[in-house]
């Protein structure tokens, strides 16, 4: 008797790790998360099936690690694509640039709940004196982009920033800007991106700037352990997977890419359960009309930027809308 229930025990146990394993490699997690990743890298609240099924949007860490770059570049893909889709060709700015993050973390380890509730804050002009800032604070996340100041605006588009994507010609170099608070998440577009943000990390005085359309931020505001760099996938399936936007361009043609505040949609389609829009909505039909809801820009400069395929994406975030799978706080 104790042969034969000792015999059942162990055919048990050898079902459980078979059963254990299968599922394992059935579930969308591309590796299995390091010991500094497994509170938050796997992301176990899961978006309605058609949202995920319409964005194309499944599970992968947002952000680049130092210890998995390699071995991430390869299964996404991104070792046959140059940038700004991929990391082939750039793959040692990549690593030098990671050296110097101190981790690769989505939320802090006190935060173990997954299924957020989000506002991506676009700097649309369409904010001005609309009073949304004490709505736009109650979310659990909030994202921004690029140089969109919060000191200054507080009530028309609150105080928090829980992330801010940025360029190195659109990040804050003013101290007054600061906030401890924020993750700033890089978004890399060419390798020299990634050799100034190493060069700022690393103190060094002497930065080349010829090779950027505007001069970059001298500067780094945030410590190192407050920065990410974004993995270039997410930005493919912003190009391609929504936009359509072509693989390759003539000689003649310029290149189109997403708009930050496109990107900054991808990724928080990865990390929230609920994604809520503002300052979203332009004008194109008034040239004079503001552009952002700070400064003196008029979308006469929005219409003539041919880096932007900006009528596609206000049609891709209107489907979006029809379909209510965002809420836009100010679409009129």
């Amino acid at each position: 008797m104790r042969r034969i229930l000792l015999a059942i025990i162990l055919a048990a146990g050898v079902m459980y790790v078979i059963l254990h394993s299968n599922l394992w490699r059935t579930n969308d997690s591309w590796l299995p998360p390091t010991d500094t990743e497994k509170k938050d890298q796997l992301m176990p609240c899961t978006l309605k099936s058609n949202i995920s099924a319409i964005l194309k949007v499944h599970k992968l860490n947002p952000f680049l690690c130092s210890n998995n770059f390699l071995a991430v570049s390869r299964l996404n893909g991104n070792n046959r694509i140059e940038l700004p889709y991929g990391t082939m060709r750039a793959e040692k700015y990549f690593q030098l640039a990671l050296s110097r993050l101190q981790n690769c973390g989505i939320f802090g380890e006190e935060d173990r709940s997954f299924c957020k509730k989000c506002v991506v804050v676009g700097n649309g002009g369409i904010l001005r004196n609309r009073s949304l800032g004490e709505a736009i604070d109650s979310y659990d996340v909030v994202i921004r982009m690029n140089n969109g100041p919060v000191v200054g605006y507080e009530e028309d588009v609150g105080r928090r920033t829980t992330f801010r994507l940025f360029y190195p010609e659109s990040v804050f170099s003013d101290p007054v800007h600061y906030d401890p608070k924020t993750t700033a998440v890089l978004v890399v577009f060419k390798p020299h991106d990634l050799k100034w943000l190493w060069d700022l990390l690393s103190g060094q005085r002497s930065i080349k700037t010829n090779v950027f359309w505007k001069k970059p931020a001298m500067q780094m505001i945030y410590k190192s352990d407050q920065i990410r760099i974004l993995d270039p996938a997410l930005t493919k399936i912003t190009a391609h997977d929504w936009l359509h936007l072509p693989t390759k361009f003539s000689k003649l043609e310029k290149p189109k890419h997403p708009t930050t505040g496109l990107i900054a949609m991808a990724f928080a389609f990865h990390i929230c359960s609920q994604v809520h829009l503002a300052g979203f909505r332009y004008n194109f039909s008034d040239r004079n009309s503001s552009l952002h809801y700070y400064g003196n820009d008029t979308m006469s400069l929005m219409i003539q930027n041919e880096y932007h395929d900006i009528a596609a994406e206000q049609k891709f975030l209107k489907e979006l809308m029809d379909r209510n799978l965002v809420v836009n706080l100010t679409e009129e």
